[in-house]
């Protein structure tokens, strides 16, 4: 690819965004507003996926405003879903008396938010708040009182006999056959799945039902035997998800939305039921994989290995998190917190590409680097580079100075020639790094490959630092090298990785005398046997 077959920014964010129009001009569409969602599960705590479907989302709302389009993200919390079990930690707080209720009528636990749905939704958008990200927040809760579905909600359960056979055809799910695609929340004892809905009354949109015994996955829960009719444009309930997606972007005018694997087929049914029960052409999407932990499991509040923004955020600036989300789209990830000093190092190394201080040579490569820049940090990327010291170092150095930790290792640095001096910048990295160095301080480093001669050196540097007194650090690096026959600047910047995971860093014997010889002896010996 030529520097002039560049789209946009260079980005996969940009190369959707111009999938995108092109396909609203061949449907022929109003392209005035071209409006993106993301929906915000509000069951249990959001973690870093489910603030990645928002991020990305807003990326194609910033590449849409980049071309000249006006945009908006719409972040709709969908607290009309049922409470379908006590999230892992959270027994003992009083939910087990509300499963099966929506979660926007079951009271927030922690007292905080009107609903324990307004709460889940609060976490996800308090992140998407403080990484910067725009959007108009909507409610089912609010969304189906107000009756804003209610036209759509009319046509999909007019036809529900042959939206119940499609379903069934296209992804083997053979329950809307006898099933309204509908879920009534009872008058009387406010369950959303023990309202069975029995008929739709065309003429006069209601939905009759009758409060039954079920099942949600292994657990019973018992109906309280109301039978009863709700209005779909003023009565609380809610669409199956098979057809609920297709109302709410016909309703809205949704152009875009990305959905995770998982949903797959729900979205494959809602795309048929929006063209051809609704007369309205689904948004354009694109699919994405989960993110998963380190070992390769699904993050889920069940398994207790949920990964907040707010979490990483403790550690990481925003600008790292929107890296992370925005590098790619495509193939699971595993990801866990002790990928914040590669994303930290990995935002520098952008820094210097795109002021200038790196070259790269192709120019596609060039300006997709260039591009990630600017969507990690929203489009608006800074005037000038900051001052970059090197993450792992500050992990380093937090972890030696723990007492008036701030101007220890602010001072640090200027000895070595880092910074000249600490700016507001400087210190929060300093606050993040020393977050990181009291929770994490020994995880999550690189492995370094080294050769026989390396490891000889190694095992020489190792044996001084513990024997060699108080001899010059410098000079026990240089007679290391020497002995093994190796480079010098070779061997430093082996141990410039292994320490902080670097080619480079400050003069190495400071360094190691400020960390500590025993310490930096026992870390190079890893390597040694």
């Amino acid at each position: 690819m030529s520097g002039q077959d560049t789209i946009g920014r260079g980005t996969w964010i940009d190369k959707l965004a111009l999938e995108l129009v092109e396909r609203e001009a061949q449907l022929g569409r109003d392209t005035s507003m071209l409006r993106v969602e993301s929906g915000l599960g509000a069951s249990g705590i959001p973690h870093i996926g489910s603030m990645g479907d928002a991020v990305r989302a807003y990326g194609v709302k910033l590449a849409l405003e980049d071309m000249g389009y006006k945009s908006e993200l719409i972040a709709y919390s969908d607290d009309m879903d049922g409470l379908r079990k006590v999230p892992e930690g959270m027994e003992g707080m009083g939910l087990e008396a509300h499963i099966a209720r929506p979660v926007s009528l079951v009271p927030d636990p922690y007292g905080c938010h009107d609903s324990y749905g307004m709460h889940m939704s609060s976490i996800l958008l308090d992140g998407l708040d403080r990484v910067g990200v725009q959007y108009e927040f909507r409610r089912a809760k609010d969304t189906y009182e107000r009756g804003l579905l209610a036209g759509q909600v009319h046509a999909i359960l007019s036809r529900s006999k042959e939206i119940g056979e499609k379903i069934a055809e296209m992804v083997g799910q053979e329950k809307y056959r006898g099933a309204l695609p509908y879920f009534p929340v009872c008058a009387q004892c406010k369950r959303l799945y023990t309202a069975a809905a029995t008929e739709y009354v065309t003429q006069e949109r209601k939905v009759r039902y009758a409060c039954r015994d079920t099942k949600i996955g292994q657990v019973s829960v018992s109906g309280c035997g109301h039978e009863g009719e709700a209005d779909i444009a003023r009565d609380l309930g809610k669409p199956a998800w098979k057809v609920e997606f297709a109302a709410r972007w016909a309703a809205f005018d949704i152009r875009f939305e990305a959905y995770g694997k998982d949903i797959m087929d729900s979205v494959r049914v809602n795309d048929w039921v929006a063209g051809e029960i609704l007369g309205f052409d689904p948004p354009h999407h694109v699919k994405y994989e989960m993110f998963l932990d380190k070992g390769g499991r699904k993050i889920s509040k069940s398994l207790g290995n949920v990964l907040t923004a707010q979490r990483w955020l403790e550690f990481g600036t925003p600008e790292s998190v929107l890296l992370l989300l925005y590098k790619r789209i495509t193939g699971a990830r595993e990801v866990g917190l002790q990928d914040v000093p590669s994303l930290m190092a990995e935002y520098d190394e952008l820094e210097d590409v795109y002021f200038g201080r790196t070259k790269v040579d192709n120019m596609a490569k060039l300006a997709k680097l260039r591009g990630l820049y600017e969507y990690a940090n929203l489009l608006s990327p800074p005037d000038r580079p900051g001052a970059h010291v090197s993450y792992r170092l500050l992990v380093e150095l937090a972890r030696v100075f723990r007492h008036d930790r701030g101007a220890m290792v602010t001072k640090r640095l200027a000895e070595y020639g880092a910074i000249k001096e600490a700016d507001d910048r400087i210190r929060e990295l300093v606050r993040l790094a020393g977050n990181y160095a009291d929770e994490f301080a020994e995880k999550g480093r690189d492995t370094v490959e080294v050769d026989g001669p390396t490891r000889a050196a190694l095992a020489r540097l190792a044996s001084d630092l513990r024997d060699g007194g108080s001899g010059d650090v410098q000079g026990m690096v240089f007679e290391a090298a020497k002995s093994a026959g190796i480079k010098p600047a070779s061997f430093f910047g082996t141990i410039y990785q292994i320490l902080l995971g670097t080619a480079r860093g400050p003069k190495l014997g400071p360094l190691i005398s400020d960390i500590g010889r025993e310490r930096v002896a026992a870390a190079i010996g890893e390597y040694v046997e």
